[in-house]
């Protein structure tokens, strides 16, 4: 019971601080340059749908795309239609998403633990590392992230109530419709998984023919045709496209297997290579400053599950170890794609982490705590050090600032306190990454500056070309219509008037070497920002990563300029 109430008094004195710091750290992100090049991508579909209005076709370069489902392009067109076709535009959706993530977390976790594990389950969830590379890398998770638990949780409403269960199943299957067209039916497993196991073990079989259940899968299959609609009138009517290099391509089919089912089994069009202990080593530092806790509180639940002494709630466990074990086998296999179990994984941790009474476990959990904020920042001194970005002085006051707030703030209470200091250093962290480190980085992303440059010096140009290069920022962030093809079809654009092209260095000099008049060329260092090295970071070595992409304004003799 002192445990209890000294939990709770920590929590009354800290918790709205250390949110606050959490949601307002993460919403940095907002601001940095979208990152190639799968956000850059997307953030490319859905430029496409908002300037045309056409939310059926999903389009790059003019061609069919048949490999995300709609949803979040959807939200980010609507967001270009009301802020304008910009970063934050297009980031601010997928961070609502990832608030809807956290209020479910803590309504979840509220409901079925009380109002201290939900209030440490939010401040774990806020200070997760990949959610917040994620609120700057902005791809599908943050979305999936919010609808996955908000559906769980009003599906937990509908399991336990008798009465006024009717908007909750109507909520819960149209935040799992959403996320079917965000990512294909396998969000059905991490939705379902858990209540599975605990219909299972309590052996409450008329669950499985209940019309609740029953009722459900009508429902978001209802809420599912959107995608479905536009699947089938894109693709499905067309079998004379060319997709994945052949005609005849379903789109209903690959929704419904080749996108999720083909790439487990990895017999679909896109293939990977699966290892089933990526997840183990990559859940450490995805779910810093808590991944070593979680594998305790796994071990600790796995535990109080087999002795039957937890046997009120087996939805988080459920669903958040039965997805990790179908990632594990699975044979594609990406960081992010553990974002969406996060929430089950902040719950269970904090649950163990509160109920945790024993001195010596309690000492382990601390003094692991103690050495993760050592290395957070070992790790800020490291890279001011070795990166030297340009605002250094701002890196230098947040360096003294975060070390300084851990040695002065949560002392009082040694055991919670370790948890508050955790959140700080890493807080710390995240702010010098998105202040000072990611728009660096960003100065090497060449598409995104080379737009830029291009809009700044030519504002009233109608078309721009970009050749023998593919950069998704570079459409994206350009004001005009970036045309791209090859040789023979841009000598004939040429031909009409000149051009602004972006290129390589062999497309530049295959450029002049057809005959092609150009200015002197800008100079765009170049390095894929998204596969950082040591010889990258190291500002010593880093010239020797980079190559150079240019714009030139390009015409034919006989073609004014």
């Amino acid at each position: 019971m002192n445990q209890e109430n000294n939990c709770e008094s920590w929590l009354n004195r800290w918790f709205l601080l250390l949110l606050s710091i959490g949601i307002v750290v993460n919403a940095t992100g907002l601001f940095i340059t979208i990152l190639d090049s799968d956000g850059t991508l997307y953030a490319s579909i859905a430029k496409t749908i908002a300037q045309t209005n056409d939310f059926v076709n999903l389009k790059v370069g003019g061609k069919d795309w048949l490999d995300k489902p709609h949803f979040p392009f959807w939200m980010a067109a609507i967001s270009y239609k009301i802020f304008g076709i910009n970063t934050i535009a297009y980031k601010i959706p997928a961070f609502l998403f990832w608030l809807m993530g956290c209020f479910y977390t803590f309504l979840f976790a509220s409901k079925l633990y009380g109002k201290n594990i939900a209030q440490f389950s939010v401040l774990f969830y806020v200070s997760a590392t990949h959610l917040f590379i994620s609120n700057n890398d902005v791809r599908a998770e943050p979305y999936l992230t919010g609808l996955i638990i908000g559906a769980i949780y009003h599906f937990y409403i509908v399991s336990i109530s008798r009465n006024g269960w009717i908007k909750h199943l109507l909520i819960a299957s149209f935040f799992t419709g959403c996320a079917m067209m965000t990512k294909g039916p396998f969000v059905l497993i991490p939705i379902g998984c858990g209540f599975v196991l605990e219909w299972i073990v309590k052996k409450d079989w008329k669950q499985f023919y209940s019309i609740k259940w029953i009722a459900a899968i009508v429902l978001v299959l209802l809420f599912t045709l959107p995608e479905l609609y536009c699947l089938y009138q894109q693709f499905d009517i067309h079998p004379e496209k060319i997709v994945f290099e052949k005609t005849r391509v379903s789109g209903i089919k690959f929704f419904f297997w080749d996108s999720q089912f083909g790439r487990f089994f990895n017999n679909g069009p896109i293939k990977g290579e699966g290892d089933p202990f990526f997840y183990l080593h990559t859940m450490i530092w995805a779910f810093l400053p808590w991944g070593l806790l979680f594998y305790f509180a796994i071990l600790w639940k796995t535990i109080q599950i087999s002795k039957r002494s937890l046997a009120e709630e087996f939805i988080c466990y459920g669903g958040g170890v039965g997805m990790f074990l179908v990632f594990s086998l699975s044979k594609f296999q990406l960081p992010h794609y553990l974002n969406i179990l996060f929430p089950f994984f902040c719950i269970v941790t904090a649950q163990y982490l509160v109920n945790e009474s024993r001195e010596i476990y309690k000492t382990i959990i601390r003094y692991i705590q103690y050495v993760l904020i050592v290395a957070s920042l070992i790790v800020f001194v490291a890279l001011l050090f070795f990166y030297r970005p340009e605002n250094q002085w701002i890196a230098i006051a947040l360096l003294a600032i975060t070390t300084s707030s851990c040695l002065v703030f949560f002392n009082k209470e040694v055991y919670w306190g370790a948890f508050g200091k955790s959140i700080i250093a890493v807080m710390g962290v995240f702010l010098f990454l998105n202040t000072c480190i990611y728009p660096s980085l960003m100065t090497y992303q060449s598409g995104s500056e080379a737009a830029k440059y291009v809009n700044e010096k030519y504002p009233n140009t109608k078309e721009v070309a970009m050749f023998n290069e593919n950069s998704y920022s570079y459409i994206f962030y350009t004001h005009a219509p970036v045309f791209y093809g090859d040789m023979n079809e841009l000598k004939k654009e040429v031909e009409k008037h000149s051009i602004v092209v972006y290129t390589n260095k062999q497309g530049l000099d295959s450029l002049q070497n057809h005959g092609f008049q150009t200015d002197i060329p800008k100079v765009f260092p170049f390095y894929h920002t998204s596969e950082l090295t040591g010889e990258f970071i190291y500002y010593k070595t880093r010239s020797q990563t980079l190559v150079n992409h240019y714009v030139t304004n390009v015409w034919l003799k006989k073609t004014s300029r």
